[in-house]
């Protein structure tokens, strides 16, 4: 019947060695320079001829055709929304329509 292993030296200095490198790197980390918030801002006037060009944009559309993330067009499509230059006219759960609205 066998038992647990008695660990060696070597190995007794591996494991002590290990922690010290790991509390070294966790202390590195912590103390590192911050990141910089970045704002990313939607041209509107590129983004109203897209949505003026098509018959309906989603969120994801304009998006990929402005190159800027799904949360600024987003944020961009709502605001405008409020403005009243776009309205949202189907979709469900987090997918919605957006069309220009006609002068």
């Amino acid at each position: 019947m066998g038992g647990a292993k008695k660990p060696t030296a070597a190995s007794k200095d591996k494991s002590t060695a290990t922690k010290d490198t790991k509390k070294s790197k966790k202390d590195k980390g912590e103390s590192g320079p911050k990141k910089a918030e970045i704002i990313v801002m939607v041209n509107e006037q590129q983004a109203m001829k897209i949505i003026q060009s098509s018959k309906v944009v989603t969120v994801q559309d304009l998006a990929r055709q402005t190159g800027v993330k799904i949360s600024a067009a987003n944020a961009f499509l709502k605001n405008s929304a409020i403005k009243g230059t776009v309205k949202r006219v189907g979709g469900y759960s987090g997918h919605h329509l957006y069309q220009a609205v006609s002068s």
